[in-house]
């Protein structure tokens, strides 16, 4: 009696255990990460693709293959692929600041300024000493200031539009990219005087901007004369060969 009654709990046993669900393989991450190392492009979109795909990976490893797979994309020029790996790698663990700087890199690289300052100062908030992130960020908010006071006075020129009476004066108000290259012109001439090595360089100087001036609104209005073509002669003359 006790013999069968063993028998039956092996029995049951052996049913049970058929029944439980087997154990997940553990997937192996070392031929994505070798692959990095090596800087194998192929192989990194291959292996480390295969494990970002893998939703059975540990969340570190598909982390770490989003990063590797990123970084192949930013040498290829993919930036929006490398920016979207970024996006999973930072949704799977939301404190990685080096991956949060480098994503505020590739937005700022493609004209994304705002985003990547979001980035910049979140990189900092998780790291006050990350010296990229600073360095990033300071730049940048410049940049920012720099584009925001250029904006408030885009489309006027260096005079008051409310007070000309010459026709020249009056055509310049009147269309934004005229008055923009007057607007160059004068911060230019400004510069070049305020550079100049002696005060008669900076009478000379100030001389040829008069001539100009001159020359402009006698011109003006005469068959031929092309005024955009003046004033951008005259803003290469003063910023150089070199732009500045």
């Amino acid at each position: 009696m006790l013999t069968a009654w063993c028998a039956l709990l092996a029995v049951e046993a052996h049913a049970i255990g058929a029944t439980e669900p087997a154990k997940e393989p553990v997937v192996d991450a070392s031929a994505c990460m070798a692959a990095s190392e090596a800087r194998d492009a192929d192989k990194v979109l291959t292996e480390c693709g295969a494990l970002i795909d893998n939703t059975k990976v540990a969340r570190s490893d598909r982390i770490n293959a989003l990063i590797a797979r990123a970084s192949i994309l930013i040498t290829k020029g993919e930036a929006d692929r490398a920016i979207a790996d970024y996006d999973v790698a930072l949704q799977l663990d939301p404190t990685l600041a080096d991956i949060f700087n480098a994503r505020g890199e590739l937005r700022r690289k493609k004209g994304d300024r705002p985003r990547a300052l979001a980035d910049f100062a979140t990189a900092l908030r998780l790291n006050p000493d990350h010296a990229s992130a600073r360095s990033n960020y300071h730049a940048l908010a410049v940049e920012l200031e720099r584009l925001g006071a250029q904006m408030a006075v885009a489309g006027r020129p260096s005079f008051n539009c409310a007070t000309v009476r010459r026709a020249v004066e009056k055509a310049i108000c009147a269309d934004p990219e005229l008055a923009n290259l007057d607007r160059e012109i004068d911060g230019s001439q400004a510069r070049v005087v305020r550079e100049a090595g002696s005060a008669a360089a900076a009478r000379g100087l100030q001389r040829e901007q008069d001539a100009f001036i001159a020359r402009r609104n006698a011109e003006f209005g005469r068959a031929g004369y092309d005024l955009k073509k003046a004033m951008q002669d005259r803003l290469r003359r003063l910023n150089g060969a070199d732009g500045y």
